[in-house]
C-alpha cells in the first residue's frame, strides 16, 4: 500500500466543538470539517478594515448599528465563517459566535483571493440570510455588491443599505490608501 510523503499528508478532519474550542492565528473559516485559511495579514486589507469599523463605529448611534471584525459566524451547521467587517442592527441578540445574520458582511479582497472562493462565501452568506453582503477590492480600487443572482459591480461610487442612511463613499475609503 503506498503512502504519502510527510509534506503530502492528507488534512485530517477538524469537528465543530474542536473548532470552536481552539485558537487560531490567523483566525480561519471552518467548512464541513475543513479548515480553511483567510487571507489577511497585509497593509490595505488592514488599513480598510480599521477604517469600516471606525466609521460604522462613530456613525453606530446614528445608524442604529454595532460593529465587530472577525467574529466567527455559524451560516450552517458545519460553516463558520469570519467576515472581514460585521455589522449588525443595533438590537440584535449580543452573540460571542453569531448564529444570526448580521445587517453587512464585508470582505476585503487580498491579492492572493479569488473570486471563485467568494462565491462559496457569498452563497454561504445568501444562505444564511445576510442581506447585504459588500466585496471590496483594495487593489483594483474597485467594489462589489453580492445577492443570490451573483456579484455586482458597485457602479454608483457608494456601497449603501437601502431605507437606511448608512452609506460609504468608496472615494474617501480608497482615498485612505492613497493618503497612507
Amino acid at each position: 500500500m503506498a503512502t504519502l510523503p510527510a509534506y503530502e499528508s492528507v488534512p485530517a478532519m477538524v469537528t465543530v466543538e474542536e473548532y470552536l474550542h481552539t485558537v487560531y492565528e490567523p483566525e480561519c473559516d471552518y467548512v464541513d470539517g475543513s479548515l480553511e485559511d483567510r487571507n489577511v495579514g497585509e497593509y490595505d486589507h488592514g488599513l480598510l478594515q480599521l477604517w469600516l469599523g471606525a466609521l460604522f463605529f462613530s456613525h453606530r448611534d446614528e445608524w442604529k448599528v454595532r460593529v465587530v471584525t472577525d467574529v466567527r459566524t455559524q451560516v450552517k451547521l458545519t460553516r463558520y465563517r469570519c467576515p472581514d467587517v460585521l455589522v449588525l442592527r443595533a438590537d440584535a441578540p449580543r452573540e460571542q459566535i453569531l448564529t444570526h445574520p448580521p445587517l453587512i458582511a464585508i470582505e476585503i479582497l487580498s491579492p492572493e483571493d479569488r473570486l471563485s472562493r467568494f462565491r462559496v462565501k457569498v452563497d454561504d452568506y445568501v444562505g444564511f440570510g445576510v442581506e447585504n453582503i459588500w466585496i471590496i477590492d483594495p487593489a483594483t480600487r474597485t467594489s462589489m455588491t453580492a445577492d443570490r443572482f451573483g456579484m455586482h459591480p458597485v457602479e454608483t461610487g457608494e456601497l449603501n443599505v437601502p431605507n437606511t442612511p448608512i452609506r460609504v463613499v468608496l472615494a474617501e475609503l480608497f482615498a485612505e490608501l492613497d493618503r497612507a
